[in-house]
C-alpha cells in the first residue's frame, strides 16, 4: 500500500511533480497514473514522478486536484508487477572497447568485472538521456567507472555502459560518454511494436553471456 500524502509541486504551467522519494514506489505510482490515460505524459525521475497536462483544457488548480484524487486512489493500488528480462550479451573486443581499460584502472580482471555484471540483479531505475536509454541500478559499487574524457559521437544500439553503481543500456545508436564494456544481442527498440522500447522503469534485468543458458 502506498501513502497518499505525497507533496505535489508545479513544474512550469503545464506539469506537476509528485515528490515520492526513491525506490520502486516511483514505478508503481507512475504505472498507476499512466493507466488513468488522462495525462499527456507521465515521467518517473530519480525521486519523483512528473505528469504533463494541457493547460488550455484545464488550469493548474484543476489538474492538481485531479492528481491528488488519483494519489489517494493509488494508496489502494497493488505494487507494480514488474517484468523480468533475460538479455544475451557479449563483452570486450569491438563490442566492449573500454572493458580492458576499465580492468586496468580498477586492477580487477576483466573476467571478474563481467561476472559481477552478470550476477547482479539489475533494475531499470529510469529512462532518459536519449529515447529508451535505460539506467540500471543494482551493480556493486566496487565497479566504479568514470565517464569518458571525450564522449563518442556514435555508440551502437545495444551497447552496455558502466559507471559507478550503474549500467546504462543504449536502445538507439547515438552519442554517449559512458565506458562501453559490451553489447546486447537482442534489440531494445522495435518500431513496429505498440510499445517500441523493450524496457520500462521498474523492470528487472538479468544479463547473460551470449551462447550460455
Amino acid at each position: 500500500m502506498m501513502a497518499p500524502a505525497f507533496p505535489v509541486i508545479a513544474l512550469g504551467d503545464d506539469a506537476l511533480t509528485v515528490l515520492c522519494g526513491p525506490g520502486d514506489i516511483r514505478h508503481t505510482l507512475a504505472h498507476h497514473l499512466a493507466s488513468d490515460q488522462s495525462w499527456i505524459e507521465v515521467v518517473p525521475g530519480k525521486q519523483d514522478v512528473t505528469v504533463a497536462f494541457d493547460p488550455h483544457a484545464e488550469g493548474m488548480g484543476l489538474a492538481a486536484a485531479r492528481l491528488k484524487r488519483l494519489l489517494e486512489l493509488a494508496a489502494l493500488s497493488p505494487a507494480l508487477d514488474a517484468k523480468t528480462h533475460s538479455l544475451e550479451a557479449v563483452f570486450g573486443g569491438e563490442d566492449g572497447p573500454d572493458l580492458a581499460a576499465l580492468s586496468d584502472r580498477l586492477a580487477i580482471p576483466a573476467a571478474q568485472i563481467m561476472d559481477e555484471v552478470l550476477q547482479s540483479p539489475l533494475t531499470v531505475d529510469m529512462l532518459g538521456f536519449t529515447p529508451g536509454f535505460a539506467y540500471l541500478t543494482g551493480l556493486s559499487s566496487m565497479l566504479s567507472g568514470e565517464r569518458l574524457d571525450t564522449p563518442r559521437a556514435r555508440v551502437p544500439a545495444g551497447s552496455i555502459g558502466l559507471i559507478t553503481g550503474q549500467v546504462g543500456l543504449y536502445a538507439l545508436e547515438g552519442p554517449g560518454g559512458w565506458p562501453i564494456i559490451g553489447r546486447l544481442q537482442v534489440p531494445l527498440f522495435d518500431r513496429t511494436a505498440t510499445n517500441p522500447f523493450r524496457l520500462a522503469p521498474g523492470d528487472r534485468v538479468f544479463l547473460r553471456r551470449s551462447g550460455r543458458p
